[in-house]
């Protein structure tokens, strides 16, 4: 009796949750700046949930049932929530080793400052293909990037976008990559069709992206042999101290869940820092007593609260003074906000009572392609997870594809090229919140550099008005 009386919501019912979301949102920025992730974002998403909730009961809709889809929504992020544990424990260990500086290290031996975002999108993009997983790349590889151009001189902020940029476009084309795979099955496509279709889009986007690194580059205000020489002089760099990073590597091409890849390298990495960097260990345990209790200290220490570096060198300890569980604390509450309001929503049909409509009426296959981008946007800005938008963009959008008999494969390309691009954009979203915590570059400060996930969808929308590649099915009936 009780789901009788729910009803669908009106649209303006359905569009006052999101007036809402963006007001507390517009206003959460404007009064704290770059300090609003750290709560006062969360507390607006908070209020918005509280919002949408009391609309979902004037539909009909029980508390409690609004409450448990909340409740699922984070619990359907909890993966996410424990990557980032685990990432945080890594970046602890990793910066106690010496893995992180060595990495640098060698990379500075390679790269021309110059070319450093031009590079960085190249590298990025290489790892990312090879492991499939844009996360890995960007919270290894991508953290010493991004590194090396704050002691060079160069913009942080730009080399993060040359990373995420090059992580996602690799991810994207690597044959065992899971959001090529999603994007392929709520469009009901094999996926090897859909990675040879998405190379249409892709490479052109990419090749542009790299184009624009290379125009953006400068030369180095700080000599970068003056850097290595720093380095040199504060720890003795051995090969060995990249074997985290080895590990790691070879977890994530095995497919070892992620949360098991990047667990296993902060543990591989106190391991090797116990073994190389005992005296620094100890004094970084600060402990009189039995120097095997200081050790395990130490790198419990640097797990759960980070490591501290005491060089002398401010450059070098602004790098390494880095990671723990408790530092990605904030991250996971935004997530976690953002998550159940995505679930409240979701639990409501309010992107389907939305958009359906607007679905409807359009005939020519370059607004439908279009307007398949803006769902896609829409809901990476409402539920907070590009695996939920790219479900989404699936069910809004499928019958009208179908309808007017263009084959899938279109569907899932579009899919790919915003809902598993345009993520990284949104500071609450699990995308973005991940990388901005993992890269040390604010969400804000970097997205506009993602230059990929602008090039992507925008070349995708161009083909479809333009006609190229809208392959039809064969001798469909079609409404437009």
């Amino acid at each position: 009796m009780r789901a009788a009386k729910e009803r669908p919501l009106t649209f303006a019912e359905a569009l006052l949750p999101i007036a809402l979301g963006g007001l507390f949102l517009g206003a959460s920025f404007l009064l704290f700046g770059a300090d609003a992730t750290r709560g006062p974002l969360q507390t607006a998403i908070i209020c918005a949930t509280a919002g949408a909730m009391l609309i979902g009961r004037r539909a009909g809709h029980r508390f409690d049932a609004l409450r448990e889809a909340a409740v699922a929504g984070m619990v359907g992020g909890f993966g996410t929530m424990a990557v980032l544990f685990a990432v945080g424990a890594l970046l602890g260990t990793w910066a106690m080793s010496g893995t992180l500086l060595a990495l640098g290290y060698y990379l500075l031996q390679v790269l021309t400052p110059e070319w450093l975002y031009f590079t960085s999108a190249l590298i990025a993009a290489l790892i990312g293909f090879a492991i499939a997983s844009a996360w890995t790349t960007a919270s290894t590889v991508g953290i010493c990037l991004v590194g090396i151009a704050g002691q060079v001189g160069l913009d942080p902020a730009i080399t993060a976008g040359a990373v995420v940029s090059g992580a996602y476009f690799g991810d994207k084309l690597g044959p065992f990559s899971k959001r090529s795979d999603l994007a392929a099955t709520v469009a009901g496509v094999d996926p090897r069709v859909h990675r040879r279709e998405a190379l249409w889009t892709a490479v052109p986007a990419f090749a542009l992206t790299l184009l624009v690194f290379w125009w953006l580059g400068e030369p180095a205000s700080r000599d970068a042999g003056v850097t290595t020489a720093v380095i040199e002089a504060q720890l003795q760099i051995r090969p060995v101290l990249l074997l985290p990073l080895a590990v790691v590597i070879v977890l994530a091409v095995s497919g070892l869940p992620p949360f098991m890849t990047m667990f296993t390298g902060a543990l591989v990495g106190g391991l090797v820092a116990i073994a190389m960097k005992t005296e620094s260990v100890l004094g970084f345990a600060g402990l009189d007593g039995p120097v095997s209790l200081a050790l395990l200290k130490a790198f419990w220490q640097a797990m759960a609260t980070g490591y501290v570096s005491t060089t002398g060198v401010a450059g070098i300890d602004a790098f390494l003074s880095r990671g723990g569980m408790a530092y990605m604390l904030d991250t996971i509450w935004l997530i976690a906000a953002a998550l159940a309001f995505g679930g409240v929503i979701e639990r409501l049909r309010l992107l389907h009572r939305l958009f359906e409509p607007i679905v409807a009426t359009l005939r020519s296959p370059g607004g439908l392609v279009t307007t398949t981008v803006g769902v896609a946007f829409a809901t990476n800005l409402l539920t907070a997870e590009q695996q939920t938008s790219t479900r989404l963009v699936g069910q809004i959008l499928k019958p009208a594809f179908d309808a007017r008999g263009i084959q899938p494969v279109v569907l899932s390309r579009a899919a790919a090229d915003s809902a598993s691009l345009t993520s990284p954009l949104v500071p609450w979203n699990s995308c973005g919140a991940y990388l901005a915590a993992a890269l040390g570059v604010s969400t804000i400060a970097y997205a506009p550099y993602v230059l990929f996930a602008f090039f992507s969808p925008l070349l995708t929308i161009l083909f479809a008005w333009t006609g190229l590649r809208m392959l039809r099915l064969p001798r469909a009936r079609t409404l437009g």
